[in-house]
């Protein structure tokens, strides 16, 4: 057997990145940008900023990547068991479910995630580039990293942009400024996906939805008979909540409580 087949796809794809990241900056530092300018005139604040910025990024993504996203035990312990007060509360219009792969209680919020073989709680989605599920524990980590990723990739981007120089001749251009000039490219593709990724997560988060229920509201059992998102507690409190953990209480809880006021007012 080859030895690459032993290498796991997560080792691969964080690699990866971490070659690209310092690939990137190493680039920009070869050639004739404001970054390289800055070192040339002894102005090491900026360039020591960026580089700071550049490794707080790499080890977010590390962190969102390898830590647990809120695995659910096969065997849950007895303080991850729901009580049966907590169970008695969700109607019985949508009743927990046992998962089919795993065969664990599932609470709300939570799915089994194909590629990890898990089930994971307040599931958001898998992402292909982190190897890993964003779910309730990761998710704030990996909203932190969007954000200050987008603030390294547009810092590189007009970094990137401030060393191309377009009157030269086309084939001393090239050679000189074609790889620049590729890395402003894909800077720029990054920079629009990052960009439309924080501005998604953003949006979900102050709605308390995940992108699992935002996609697929219509094949959820708690979500398809309620006109409204049964989570939402509004701006102040879904924030508070997402990156503080507060207020805090069991989503079937919530439900319960939503449930019966949308009873109470009809």
């Amino acid at each position: 057997m080859a030895p690459w087949a032993f290498i796991s796809p997560g080792v691969v794809v964080r690699t990866g990145h971490t070659v690209l990241t310092w690939g990137i900056t190493l680039v920009l530092f070869l050639h004739d940008t404001e970054l390289r300018q800055w070192e040339e005139q002894g102005e090491l604040l900026l360039p020591l900023t960026f580089l700071l910025l550049v490794l707080g990024s790499l080890l977010l993504y590390l962190a969102v990547s390898l830590m647990d996203p809120g695995y659910m035990n096969v065997q849950p312990q007895p303080q991850e068991e729901l009580k049966e007060e907590q169970m008695a509360m969700v109607p019985q219009a949508t009743p927990l479910r046992r998962c089919r792969y795993c065969l664990v209680l599932q609470p709300l919020r939570a799915r089994h995630c194909h590629e990890c073989h898990r089930c994971v709680r307040r599931y958001d989605h898998h992402c292909p580039w982190m190897e890993n599920c964003v779910g309730e524990r990761n998710h704030p980590l990996f909203v932190a990293y969007l954000a200050l990723q987008l603030v390294v990739l547009l810092w590189a981007l007009y970094l990137a942009w401030s060393g191309l120089r377009f009157f030269q001749p086309w084939g001393l251009w090239l050679r000189s400024s074609g790889l620049l000039f590729a890395t402003f490219l894909l800077l720029s593709l990054f920079s629009s996906v990052a960009g439309l990724l924080l501005a998604s997560h953003l949006y979900l988060v102050a709605s308390n939805t995940t992108t699992w229920e935002f996609i697929s509201s219509h094949r959820i059992a708690y979500l398809r008979q309620r006109s409204s998102n049964p989570f939402d507690r509004g701006l102040i409190r879904n924030l508070a909540h997402f990156f503080c953990g507060w207020p805090s209480g069991s989503w079937e809880t919530l439900w319960a409580e939503e449930e019966e006021d949308s009873s109470q007012a009809v």
